[in-house]
């Protein structure tokens, strides 16, 4: 890679990192599935009305939408708004690509190589320290539901695979526009329209912010970002960049925040970044031009598969 492309993975890691201490500050102003309506309403209003069509099927737009955009972000934000930390979720939300190798041999019959395996299985020892040190300083619950929200991503990134859509920057805006009416309604159903109105009469400046930077900042520039490097490189050239967002969501946390970084939780991060990983790198011998870690196929038309993009999406 070019330095400044690399200058460039690296920002998108940090601007995915730093978005879990803006994802905190949004839940303390909003309520979570309500935060996170105005979050992809943001990021499909106005842009939708420029992008032009996702150009691939409706069918796969609206399941992403409903999957990824309600399901894994609803869950993502009354977890986090429930207690677990910002640092610890930024962590968590990597088993995705755990989720996504297990969905993809199940589901599509991949059998994983030995290395997945092992990574898997890393990864999953240091979720396990991760739900000890939850025990301390979150309830279960909530970090269950990060783990749930990993886990729709992981389905999502199935989905995304057979819709391999040609521009993610414009298929992200899309499936931010799906997700927007189902997240409002769910808000007034579980949170109340009492609630969400106070909080809309409250709106303040970290508000508004917390909402710009995590639709504009992380999800539409980390996206558009993300997606043309993976259009320029080799899926295992950009992949390895992503395991920057945990160590940098942890730091931002920690700095921003003043949540700790205790040993145990270190320890966790490097038996998940170590499994992570494995799980997605996949060994130079063989590789074709384009191709996704987890030995994945290209996509068609340069497009980055949805195996690379497992690693792709962090918050959002």
């Amino acid at each position: 890679m070019s330095p400044r492309h690399i200058a460039l993975a690296a920002l998108v890691a940090a601007v995915w990192g730093v978005n879990f201490v803006f994802i905190e500050i949004g839940l303390a102003n909003f309520p979570p599935l309500l935060f996170s309506a105005l979050r992809f309403l943001a990021a499909a209003v106005p842009a939708v009305f420029f992008v032009g069509s996702p150009r691939v099927a409706w069918r796969w737009v609206i399941a992403v939408g409903l999957i990824l955009g309600v399901a894994k972000f609803g869950l993502l934000f009354i977890g986090m708004h429930a207690g677990m930390p910002a640092g610890l979720s930024s962590l968590v939300l990597q088993s995705q690509a755990v989720f996504t190798t297990g969905f993809a041999a199940v589901l599509l019959r991949e059998r994983p190589r030995r290395a997945q395996v092992a990574g898997m299985l890393v990864a999953a020892a240091g979720i396990g320290l991760i739900a000890v040190d939850g025990g301390l300083t979150a309830p279960a619950s909530a970090f269950a539901l990060v783990v749930g929200a990993a886990g729709c991503w992981g389905l999502a990134n199935i989905v995304l695979r057979r819709a391999s859509p040609p521009d993610m920057f414009r298929f992200m805006v899309w499936v931010s526009a799906v997700a927007t009416l189902p997240l409002f309604a769910l808000s007034l159903l579980t949170e109340g329209p009492d609630r969400d109105l106070a909080a809309l009469a409250g709106l303040n400046l970290p508000g508004v912010g917390a909402i710009l930077y995590v639709a504009l900042a992380s999800t539409l520039f980390g996206f558009g970002v993300w997606g043309f490097l993976l259009r320029e490189y080799d899926a295992s050239t950009v992949a390895p960049f992503s395991l920057l967002v945990p160590i940098v969501g942890m730091s931002s946390a920690a700095l921003l925040l003043g949540e700790p970084l205790t040993p145990l939780r270190c320890a966790a991060a490097a038996l998940v970044i170590a499994g992570v990983g494995a799980t997605v790198l996949r060994r130079r011998k063989g590789q074709t031009s384009g191709g996704a870690p987890g030995g994945s196929t290209g996509s068609p038309a340069g497009a980055p598969s949805a195996s690379s993009r497992s690693t792709a999406s962090v918050s959002r």
